[in-house]
């Protein structure tokens, strides 16, 4: 996982007093909004399909489907296959536990301050 959240993502970050999940999320793990609402709905729905996901965030299906990879990829979410009863197959979806998202957003921006305390120590006081 590439551990470079935005810096203007995360300047707004640290001014608001008390910023959101959402916010967090976006800024921490590199995502849009819209694929952290995406995780949130699968919190509430485990075992969805794109098509109920897509119906339940009023979203086309093909972003709701680059949603759930981007967050596969970050490890906020599973994907099952469940054969179907007619012959062919489904995908189901599951978010991350909560708790392990936020193991996640710890470990991740962990990572990314080592990697700045480690530029930093890399400033020569003769190049500055």
């Amino acid at each position: 996982m590439a551990i470079d959240p935005s810096p203007d993502a995360f300047r707004e970050l640290m001014v608001d007093e008390e910023p959101e999940l959402d916010e967090v999320m976006a800024c921490v793990f590199g995502v849009q909004r819209h694929e952290v609402r995406t995780y949130l709905a699968l919190l509430d729905a485990p075992g969805s399909t794109v098509e109920e996901l897509a119906s339940h965030l009023d979203r086309d299906r093909s972003n709701v489907n680059r949603s759930l990879s981007t967050l596969r990829e970050k490890g906020l979410a599973e994907r099952r296959r469940r054969l179907l009863d007619g012959g062919g197959h489904v995908y189901q979806y599951t978010a991350t536990p909560l708790s392990e998202a936020r193991e996640l957003l710890h470990e991740t921006l962990d990572q990314w301050t080592a990697a700045v305390h480690d530029r930093i120590d890399e400033f020569d006081t003769d190049a500055v």
